[in-house]
């Protein structure tokens, strides 16, 4: 396609930005990606150690279709340049050594292991969740994911009143926990599913009902990628150098530029300008509320009160040797009181007494390939508070809730010979890598029936200036912050005048 003479530049070599470079540079538009560090991805970060690398954020890819459809329009075929495993088992879980809970791609497998579990009224109430969730996945698809500005009118719009109804069905007005207790007695189940609303860091007590969708999402798949995930990155990044965009590394932005109430270009923090017709931000949108891209910047989005952060994480990156207990590429250990666990992190701002325990086993992603036998890399991670900007965890709290972690993995039968603590991090550090965030990974809390309109939307309050990624609708994850990356192109196209401004896909 013939050059547009337009000029874009992006701020951050994320997964939105990516996306949006990609697709602005096959619509013929001159764009720059700079990013302040030396490796593409954002949040799909990784610790180093000699030659290995240990995950810090993301672990796994759900909805490769939309990779598929971003690499077809470029003419490439995404499942060559970035192989997947997909595993039976979504994840196994344990409450204690003799319960244990295995869920599956499969639904009808998921219930026949939950009648095991908890009796055939609790898989008979599985299976009216998993096809709500479906429901849910399916109403809101067209009209809040792949639309770059929703509000409840414009839902309202698209269901009209005869479809009011259906928007009770999905449940829209109550929280997860509220909508869970309706398909399940069992609390243990009500954990497990509840879980969904810590995908995007908030309280199931608090979070919609609509994030139940996210159970018909991971029955489609849930893919480790070979290689590790900075791969993912690493393939976008590159098919968008070879379709013209240019990604610039270790280019730290110090200001966005604004003339007459348009954004004109970047500064960068050793001098150099960078004019442009419109930029768009892939950093955190908090650090542009904060004026951390200049005064003038300050008034695109609105300033996020710590009140409304989603939550953080402490992370341990071990390597040791799993024993007692079978692990799977995915495991979840639950505590017995789920509730004080959210009250901790939200109301009472300090890291869980019993927190619930997420391990990734890194070395075991190909389901195909035999168990490890050495001592394998594990990724430990628990919620905390996203206050980093004003607090540091003491180092002895870190210690107790690391003692409660390893009493909960004992209970449940698990227990980590021969560990090698490789690193901690903390809503600090994450904090010092998303600055203005407070260590929140998921951007703005989604709580409330509110709560899902409340991130900002690709066009800012200043012309010309765009956001995208997991801070942005349509929300945290890698499929989700790559969507709000092409919905953020879109609208630059259309207000350029150089593309029809459909919504992506």
């Amino acid at each position: 396609m013939p050059g547009l003479n337009k000029r874009v530049i992006i701020i951050g070599a994320g997964m939105g930005g990516l996306a949006a470079a990609l697709k602005l540079a096959l619509a013929g538009v001159d764009v720059t990606v700079l990013e302040g560090g030396h490796r593409p991805g954002g949040k799909l970060r990784e610790q180093h150690k000699g030659d290995k690398s240990f995950y810090t954020g993301p672990t796994v890819l759900t909805m490769p279709w939309v990779f598929e459809e971003i690499f077809a329009e470029a003419g490439a075929d995404f499942r060559e340049r970035v192989k997947l495993h997909c595993s039976d088992v979504l994840a196994r879980h344990a409450w204690s050594r003799d319960e244990r809970l295995d869920l599956y791609g499969d639904h009808e497998r998921s219930a026949e292991a939950i009648a095991e579990f908890a009796g055939a009224a609790e898989a008979d109430g599985f299976r009216r969740f998993a096809a709500h969730a479906k429901r849910v996945y399916e109403a809101l698809d067209e009209p809040f994911i792949r639309s770059s500005q929703p509000t409840p009118i414009s839902i309202f719009g698209r269901f009209g009143w005869n479809g009011l109804s259906e928007l009770m069905r999905i449940k829209a007005v109550f929280t997860l926990w509220q909508a869970l207790g309706q398909y399940f007695k069992d609390p243990r189940l009500k954990q497990l599913f509840g879980r969904y609303a810590t995908y995007v860091g908030a309280s199931p007590y608090r979070a919609p009902a609509t994030l139940m969708l996210v159970a018909d999402v991971e029955s489609r798949g849930v893919f480790a990628v070979d290689g590790g995930i900075h791969q993912l990155p690493e393939a976008l990044a590159a098919l968008a150098e070879e379709n013209g965009a240019s990604v610039r590394y270790g280019a730290k932005v110090a200001e966005i530029l604004v003339d007459n109430g348009k954004a004109c270009g970047v500064l960068l923090d050793d001098g150099e300008r960078l004019d442009a017709d419109a930029v768009i931000c892939n950093a955190d949108a908090a650090a542009l509320g904060a004026g951390l891209f200049g005064e003038e910047a300050r008034a695109a989005v609105a300033p996020i009160p710590a009140a409304k952060r989603s939550h953080s994480v402490v992370t341990w990156n071990l390597v040791a040797r799993p024993q007692g207990f079978p692990m799977h590429y995915h495991n979840v250990f639950f505590p017995p009181d789920y509730k004080a666990e959210f009250k901790a992190v939200f109301d009472e701002l300090h890291l869980p007494r019993d927190p619930t325990v997420y391990i990734c086993a890194q070395d075991r992603g190909d389901p195909d390939a035999p168990a490890p036998t050495a001592p394998e890399r594990l990724l430990l991670v628990v919620n905390a508070p996203a206050r980093g900007d004003t607090e540091t965890i003491p180092e002895a709290e870190i210690r107790r809730c690391e003692a409660s972690v390893m009493h909960l993995l004992e209970h449940c039968g698990l227990t980590l010979a021969d560990s090698e603590e490789v690193a901690v991090t903390t809503p600090t550090h994450f904090e010092q890598a998303y600055p203005a965030s407070g260590g929140a990974v998921f951007g703005r809390v989604n709580h409330g029936w509110w709560g899902s309109f409340d991130r900002p939307g690709a066009v800012t309050k200043i012309s010309g200036l765009y956001t995208a990624g997991g801070s942005a609708h349509p929300g945290p994850g890698i499929p989700m912050a790559s969507i709000s990356g092409r919905l953020a192109a879109d609208r630059v196209l259309l207000d350029l005048g150089a593309g029809s401004g459909r919504s992506a896909s």
